[in-house]
């Protein structure tokens, strides 16, 4: 007789994490419906959810399958396009592309709709420069993902695909994240969920490549990263599970690119620099490479010291009479940079180096444990 199936069950830590999550949620829904709108907090809160997402699917190449790829501002520069050239409404397309007789895309995609079809774009994008790129490894690899990605970056700016893309022109008037208040008659926002949607949309991407992670085809990605050779001689095809990792770490870093857009409310090709991939680099290095948690927890420290908590370090500050010497314009990033030195020098794992959100827990729990046992 065969032994009766186990079914797998969630664990305290698991079900607190949860917990916490969704408190989360509900603190930024009440938060938004009391503080303004102009408030920083939820700048913060929108950005680093678009940054969160793609530092996630960026760990998923750099920490879980030992891909070293650099070409994040590529698909995000090819997912914003193909969201904001697909929702732009038909009647402002001849205003946007004005030096294009409104441009060759006559039609308006849903926006939910829009922003998967960026994914699938950037993802088949990933497929045929993985094709000879993925044989390469180490730095070889990140120099020809960088390259893909400036490539990118020149060829949408090309006046000869103009009619799609508007050149070296910014799309706009597309949906922004703030086309998810909920409005009356008369056009005043009765429910605001400009934030929510935007950290619901990022975190069920990143559920998505959580269960992917701890999947069978997950625990094989970390197989290939531990050791190519035992990968391979147990069964495990490295080609087409680098390809594939590849592609679906594309596809949520173009998602990702089409919330950028919402975020920043306009597109254009030269705002999609390397310093993007280095600052997605940064928050995955910064959080821990291998941990979704920290990739999360660290996108969101990491815009509010660039965006908020360090912004008056570029304005003259007087004490009476006495001017506060050094304070000045540029000053907030030599700050900031000291700061990610110190981060780096203490935590050389990351702040949660390969933890997640329920291993916190479980730490807490053995601690408590030992106490009681020495009592």
């Amino acid at each position: 007789m065969s032994s009766p199936v186990k079914k797998k069950t969630l664990s305290k830590e698991q079900i607190l994490s949860a917990v916490i999550v969704l408190l989360f949620y509900a603190a930024v829904f009440i938060a938004e419906q009391i503080i303004p709108s102009t408030s920083m907090l939820f700048t913060v809160l929108k950005k680093g959810a678009t940054y969160a997402l793609v530092a996630v699917s960026m760990n998923l190449l750099n920490g879980f399958t030992g891909i070293f790829s650099l070409g994040q501002a590529g698909f995000m520069l090819i997912g914003a396009y193909v969201y904001a050239i697909f929702t732009i409404p038909l009647a402002q397309r001849a205003s946007v592309y004005q030096y294009y007789n409104g441009g060759i895309v006559q039609f308006t995609l849903p926006l939910f709709l829009a922003m998967i079809l960026a994914g699938l774009v950037a993802a088949f994008f990933a497929f045929l420069i993985g094709l000879p790129v993925l044989r390469l490894k180490s730095d070889y690899l990140a120099v020809a993902t960088l390259g893909f990605a400036e490539i990118m970056r020149a060829v949408f700016q090309w006046d000869k695909i103009g009619p799609l893309t508007n050149g070296s022109n910014m799309l706009r008037l597309f949906p922004t994240f703030n086309d998810f208040n909920i409005r009356n008659a008369s056009g005043e926002v009765t429910i605001y969920l400009s934030t929510l949607v935007p950290l619901l949309i990022s975190g069920f991407c990143i559920a998505l490549i959580v269960l992917l992670i701890n999947s069978t085809f997950g625990r094989a990605l970390r197989a290939i990263k531990d050791d190519e050779i035992a990968a391979e001689a147990m069964g495990i095809h490295l080609s087409s599970h680098k390809q594939l990792a590849f592609c679906i770490s594309s596809f949520f870093t173009g998602v990702g690119g089409a919330m950028l857009a919402m975020y920043q409310t306009t597109v254009q090709a030269k705002s999609f620099t390397t310093a993007m991939t280095y600052e997605i680099l940064l928050i995955v290095v910064i959080g821990g490479i291998g941990s979704v948690t920290g990739s999360c927890i660290s996108s969101f420290l990491f815009v509010a010291c660039s965006e908020w908590w360090l912004r008056f370090l570029d304005q003259k500050q007087m004490i009476g009479n006495f001017e506060v010497p050094l304070l000045r314009n540029g000053f907030r990033l030599v700050v900031f940079s000291v700061i990610i030195m110190i981060v780096v020098l203490f935590f050389r794992q990351g702040i949660m180096g390969t933890r997640e959100l329920p291993d916190l827990f479980r730490k807490r729990q053995r601690d408590k444990k030992k106490g009681g046992l020495k009592a």
